[in-house]
């Protein structure tokens, strides 16, 4: 007799599951675009330093808390993620190798637009976001050949996701943190947000750029000299951009 569809269903979740737990690489289990764009969206969280729970699931990736709530049951299910009873998800190894697999693409798509195509850096990460998914591992394998190793996208972010923690270790700081008088190069800045890569370009603030903290208001604002034009900063932006000395840029 010859098994049913929901038989068939069944082996194979029972077998993503065992895979899972037995470390068996990620590409034996099934990992469409809704799941890859939860665990990278966990793991870019985190790497802002927000606790992640399915309301900034829902926010971050435009849907409902309902939709949310039922792809964290497939994804626990599947072993890529944990919820704890305070409602906190966090990555297992497994979901972790998907996240870093699917910012890898995402970040030679965006090296591939602004080195090969000559897009600008602001332009580059919503068509990443597009177009990551359709990467093939020979095409990726291509990708790296053809563009070489680099550790940064155009947004100065790196292949290893960092989290704040991780960045003051190596030396980094936000830009609101800055001191007054000092100089620094910026280093990266926070890529999701359209419309803030658009006022900073506009401003000619970038990675790599130059710029030295006059002083902070007491309203937050940060007083910047950035070649010769003074600009004002305040701290929702601030918060989004991280700095280092030129000796820790060297650094690293």
């Amino acid at each position: 007799m010859q098994p049913t569809c929901a038989f068939v269903f069944e082996a194979a979740r029972r077998l993503v599951i065992k895979c899972s737990q037995k470390q068996i690489p990620v590409a034996v289990m099934m990992i469409t675009i809704s799941k890859e764009n939860y665990l990278k969206a966990i793991a870019e969280a985190e790497a802002e330093g927000n606790t992640v729970i399915s309301a900034l699931l829902a926010r971050w990736l435009s849907v409902t808390p309902p939709a949310v709530t039922v792809a964290l049951k497939r994804l626990s299910r599947d072993g890529l993620v944990t919820v704890n009873k305070s409602g906190r998800i966090q990555l297992t190894s497994v979901g972790r190798k998907v996240a870093e697999r699917t910012i890898l693409r995402h970040h030679l798509i965006e090296r591939m637009l602004s080195e090969i195509f000559g897009m600008g850096w602001v332009e580059v990460h919503d068509e990443a976001e597009r177009l990551e998914h359709a990467v093939s591992p020979a095409f990726e394998k291509k990708l790296v050949k053809m563009l070489g190793h680099r550790e940064t996208c155009p947004h100065g972010n790196g292949l290893a996701v960092m989290n704040p923690e991780q960045r003051r270790k190596k030396g980094q700081l936000l830009l609101i943190e800055a001191e007054a008088g000092s100089t620094y190069r910026v280093r990266s800045v926070y890529e999701r947000d359209r419309k803030l890569l658009e006022f900073l370009e506009e401003r000619g603030i970038r990675p790599g750029t130059r710029l030295k903290v006059e002083s902070h208001n007491y309203d937050g604002n940060a007083i910047l000299k950035v070649e010769r034009k003074r600009i004002t900063l305040g701290s929702p932006v601030a918060e989004r951009i991280w700095v280092a000395t030129e000796h820790e840029r060297n650094l690293h």
